[in-house]
């Protein structure tokens, strides 16, 4: 059994990875909302993602607000309570889930193909989408469950760091410059109106993508997405987003906090989805500080100096800007040292960049594990879903380890020249006192 469903998918990522460009086929619904459609029969399994423009980056000064509207829409509907909902999944074995990011909020559905209890599925999933009741009694519990994880996070270094580290690298108005899961003071004064307006607002179909892998074709994918969105009024799309505004200066932001480590966080603001100098820098900070313990920075941090078990660096490309960030925890006397190193190491990247045979590697190391993003439907779908939202071509896929290749030495230190600064970063630490 294990070597069969190993077999069904190698077929997959093969199928995939041969001619994803050709074989994602694209069109508009009757509402005018995107549908991208990837046939994959394989498995008799389809996999639907529900994609808008309603993440944390439209809370305004509300923060907390699309993460709440979020985990809300499935406490009940119309005609259904929560309990109802979850066992009208669970009794054609389909799953559902929901999430809000900065940018996105993301409804998904996972279910078989059999006719019937697909159905019953999508039934149900378009009953979440269309018609939630926001029952008060959630409201309450739920936002409570927030406002409790917040207060827990006063206890941990990393969540104060990461808040501190967002804040301090976006203007405070950028919407990116709050964390999704909101603050005390804000979640204590959003009411059930507010999550009411919200969804009206941002959950509406010129505001949405749609993606569906699985075992359909064409006509059936066809007649899924017009279940799905007949009943979500057209609305308008989200307005665009303001750009970020880059560091003028470096700053350092020590927090003391009653712990035997120091967190440290280190960046600026990054790059965009469509940013023209993605696949240098993508491949170059897999040299640097995102391969692991192989990388450049754990090579100086833990290696050759012992100050840290892990340490690591990453660009998270968003609409706007996203963060390039990096990242260690070391013993509060060690911190100082750490962070020198931490900057030094990245100076001598951005002024000489990687040889060609660290270059090689990365890209070996990044073109051989590809497949493995791709070894399932439901991972499809979410790259999918990523293309659509940020209207990326259809051939991203299918060309990533082509232009993955195409990236040169020349130009990893190019782009690293003119995209990041030392002198212009931002650094959080966050623990007890390092004299």
């Amino acid at each position: 059994m294990r070597t069969r469903i190993l077999s069904l998918c190698l077929l997959l990522i093969s199928s995939f990875s041969v001619a994803a460009g050709s074989n994602i086929q694209q069109w508009q619904s009757a509402n005018g909302t995107p549908v991208w459609f990837f046939e994959a029969p394989q498995l008799p399994m389809v996999d639907v993602r529900l994609v808008f423009d309603g993440g944390a980056a439209r809370d305004a000064d509300k923060s907390g607000l699309a993460v709440l509207t979020n985990v809300m829409l499935n406490e009940g509907t119309d005609t259904l309570n929560t309990d109802e909902i979850a066992d009208a999944f669970a009794n054609v074995g389909a799953r559902y889930s929901a999430s809000a990011e900065r940018d996105m909020a993301v409804l998904s559905l996972r279910t078989l193909n059999e006719e019937q209890a697909m159905q019953v599925a999508l039934d149900t999933f378009r009953q979440v989408v269309n018609a939630p009741s926001f029952p008060e009694a959630s409201f309450q519990r739920l936002r409570n469950q927030m406002l409790t994880g917040l207060q827990a996070e006063r206890q941990s270094p990393g969540a104060i760091a990461s808040r501190a580290f967002q804040a301090g690298i976006y203007a405070e108005a950028h919407p990116y410059a709050s964390m999704p899961a909101g603050t005390e003071r804000a979640l204590a004064e959003i009411t059930l109106d507010d999550i009411h307006n919200f969804y009206q607002r941002y959950y509406v179909a010129a505001n949405a993508v749609v993606v569906i892998v699985g075992d359909l074709d064409r006509s059936q994918a066809e007649v899924l997405a017009e279940q799905l969105l007949a009943d979500l009024p057209k609305g308008i799309p989200a307005e665009p987003l303001p750009a970020v505004i880059e560091l003028s200066s470096g700053v350092v932001n020590h927090i003391e906090h009653p712990s035997s480590q120091t967190h440290i966080m280190v960046g600026q603001p990054g790059m965009t989805r469509h940013d023209p100098d993605y696949f240098p820098l993508y491949v170059g900070n897999h040299i640097f500080g995102g391969s692991g313990l192989v990388s450049l920075l754990s090579g100086e941090i833990r290696e050759k100096r012992g100050l840290s078990y892990a340490s690591y660096s990453f660009f998270r490309p968003m609409r706007e800007a996203g963060p390039f960030q990096m990242v260690l925890q070391t013993r509060n006397d060690q911190a100082q040292e750490a962070h020198s190193v931490m900057m030094q190491t990245l100076s001598d990247f951005i002024n000489h960049g990687p040889t060609q045979d660290q270059l090689e590697a990365a890209q070996q190391n990044i073109t051989g594990g590809f497949a493995l993003r791709l070894d399932s439907n439901s991972k499809i779908a979410d790259y999918l879903a990523m293309m659509a939202f940020y209207q990326l071509p259809d051939d991203h896929l299918a060309r990533f380890n082509e232009r993955v290749n195409a990236v040169t030495v020349e130009q990893v230190r190019d782009a690293f020249q003119r995209r990041l600064d030392t002198s212009r970063m931002l650094t959080v630490m966050v623990g007890g006192k390092t004299d």
